[in-house]
């Protein structure tokens, strides 16, 4: 019988509602500096990186790519949700419908393009993770983190930016690339210490800490944890 730990469920819960979070914060959008758009999702998404991570450096890709698939399932659960309750007619009395389709009515092509560049990002920070885990011999935590963080969210960029922004130009696409790739590694690189912390005392508290030897890296193979 397969088990998961009472800590490993709580950082999959965590990274679950981390993405859900930053579906309905991504409605907002704030200018960092004079050139910088940044969706207020940046405040959170970033975090569900982190916990990628220690996931990966603890309990390995396998079971790194299991919570990846159930951020993915609930995530879509959620998208599908809310599309149903906008389609519900509003009570007579209930003046909120502008700012709930505000909030939740994103363009079918918004909500694809987010839920492929999650996918392929945090897939690709996994893999980076126990790839460099398994030849670093398990040194340099550090480096690996920040390394697996900028494929992952350079990945997630190019897929997301371009598919929602592509009409305003390349040069627009560019910098927004750009600026949410150096502001989420940014965020990550800073609270690296407790990142740090984490991982070690989760590793002395489950007494586990994998590395991913003759394992398949078939982002499919959810059953194999």
């Amino acid at each position: 019988m397969k088990k998961v730990s009472i800590t490993f469920l709580w950082m999959a819960v965590l990274f679950n509602v981390c993405l859900i979070a930053s579906n309905l914060f991504a409605s907002k959008v704030f200018m960092l500096w004079d050139w910088c758009v940044l969706p207020g999702a940046v405040i959170i998404f970033p975090i569900s990186y982190i916990i990628n991570d220690c996931l990966s450096e603890v309990y390995g890709y396998r079971k790194a790519r299991l919570v990846i698939w159930t951020g993915f399932a609930m995530n879509l659960f959620f998208v599908l949700a809310s599309q149903l309750v906008l389609l519900l007619p509003g009570a007579p009395f209930w003046d909120g419908q502008e700012a709930y389709q505000f909030v939740f009515g994103s363009a079918p092509k918004a909500l694809v393009a987010s839920l492929l560049a999650f996918l392929a990002g945090s897939t690709l920070n996994a893999f980076v993770m126990s790839r460099m885990k398994v030849a670093d011999k398990g040194k340099r935590f550090g480096l690996r983190a920040i390394v697996s963080s900028v494929v992952g969210e350079l990945a997630d960029s190019m897929i997301f930016i371009p598919i929602v922004f592509w009409a305003s130009g390349i040069k627009t696409v560019l910098t927004m690339m750009a600026c949410q790739v150096t502001v989420k590694v940014l965020y990550e690189l800073i609270i690296l210490p407790l990142t740090t912390v984490v991982v070690r005392r989760v590793k002395e508290s489950e007494g586990v800490d994998i590395f991913d030897e003759n394992i398949s890296y078939n982002p499919f193979k959810i059953k194999d944890i």
